[in-house]
């Protein structure tokens, strides 16, 4: 019997150590460039920082592996993940559609949503759209082109907050939740009610889904919820007490990266652990969360309000005049509140041969008051985002045996 045993054992304490994340790499990195990251190497704590970065390597036979390194890295360690938790939506709402097998319901079906609960809004147009209508595929170019608060709402409806967190445990994110709307104050009773929804072709009805209810809360074991010494109320009035962000949505460095993972290379994954998408469904994401914002007709943006890096905190730091690396595509969903700016990103660049994810959060609140709109965005974050990015590029230029 110990004979089985043993070698077993070994096996898996191979497997374990073959798994385990290097710590050393990206802090090596960072070190290299004292003039880009001292600031935040010296207080990485106090700027919260957690970064995951992820080689992507094909064998001969051309099959995919990982390789990650990480720094600071604590998945219980909560800091806000802001519109990060929208790539979530995007996936869930178009699985829904698939799931639901409703004859002539479509991502590009009419949604037609009504209200049925204390503070719910209807939306029965879109302008920005073409034919004038909302629809869950416009909806979500607008959270990838530009991050837009009311189209993830409206799949929030959509997909039902229960159905939501049902599928982040559902694929294994273990340390996250999304609770609520985004931008309107949403929480507590409000955030559990979800609208009446209808879908349309023309003017044929396909799909009414009734209002919803969730009565459950989603706990998790996080620490480091409650920050600062005040914050601004939702009456404007600044409050001496630390801020409490316990109750917040939640969603860890590495959950997000996970699913960025899953949704760029499905065929890394079994095919019962992918998600429910359809080949143009795949394509509908790559395609908005890699194109800029001044590249889309509709929605239309104006470039002095949404310039061409606007999204891509990674790289280019957010920056209006940066030169765009015509060889870089960039896939990904950034979020930026409370003094965090995080970004969840897969870099592609064929003519170098190089691909890999990179995901972090750095923050910055020096007067430790939340909710004033008085953040060091840029000073600190997205220098440091601008520099993280184009550090682990370079460092992926001279990378050897991708293959």
């Amino acid at each position: 019997m110990n004979r089985i045993i043993l070698p077993l054992l070994l096996l898996i304490s191979f497997h374990t150590m073959a798994q385990k994340t290097d710590t050393l790499l990206i802090e090596k990195l960072m070190r290299q460039n004292p003039e880009r990251f001292s600031g935040v190497l010296n207080h990485p704590q106090k700027n919260q920082v957690q970064v995951l970065y992820t080689q992507v390597n094909h064998n001969a036979a051309n099959k995919i592996s990982f390789k990650s390194f990480s720094y600071n890295l604590n998945d219980h360690r909560y800091f806000y993940p802001a519109s990060t938790v929208k790539l979530a939506a995007v996936i869930f709402a178009l699985e829904k559609i698939n799931e639901l097998k409703i004859k002539g319901l479509t991502a590009q079906s009419s949604m037609i949503t009504d209200s049925a609960w204390a503070g719910q809004t209807k939306v029965t147009t879109d302008k920005t759209a073409k034919n004038g209508l909302p629809s869950v595929e416009h909806y979500i170019k607008k959270i990838l082109l530009t991050s837009d608060n009311d189209a993830f709402n409206r799949l929030f409806e959509f997909i039902g907050r229960a159905e939501i967190n049902s599928k982040l445990q559902k694929y294994g994110y273990q340390t996250s939740r999304i609770l609520n709307r985004l931008a309107i104050g949403d929480a507590g009773e409000s955030a559990k009610h979800t609208n009446p929804i209808k879908f349309y072709n023309g003017k044929e009805l396909v799909y009414t889904q009734s209002a919803q209810y969730d009565p459950k809360e989603y706990p998790l074991t996080l620490t480091h919820t409650v920050m600062g010494i005040g914050y601004i109320d939702s009456a404007e009035k600044l409050v001496n007490k630390p801020f409490n962000l316990a109750n917040k949505n939640a969603f860890s460095i590495s959950d997000q990266q996970a699913l960025m993972k899953k949704l760029i290379h499905p065929e890394a994954f079994p095919a019962s652990k992918r998600f429910n998408l359809r080949p143009a469904d795949y394509q509908l994401i790559y395609t908005y969360m890699s194109k800029l914002p001044t590249e889309s007709d509709y929605p239309a943006y104006d470039p002095t309000e949404f310039w061409p890096t606007y999204a891509k905190m990674l790289y280019y730091g957010r920056e209006k005049n940066a030169v765009i690396n015509p060889d870089l595509k960039i896939f990904n969903k950034y979020g930026d509140s409370y003094g965090f700016i995080i970004d969840n990103a897969y870099f592609k660049d064929d003519k170098n041969n190089i691909e890999f994810f990179l995901t972090a959060v750095v923050q910055s609140n020096e007067d430790g008051i939340y909710n004033d709109g008085k953040y060091e965005y840029d000073t600190v974050c997205f220098p440091f985002m601008k520099a993280l990015g184009q550090t682990i590029y370079s460092y992926e230029l001279e990378r050897k045996n991708k293959k």
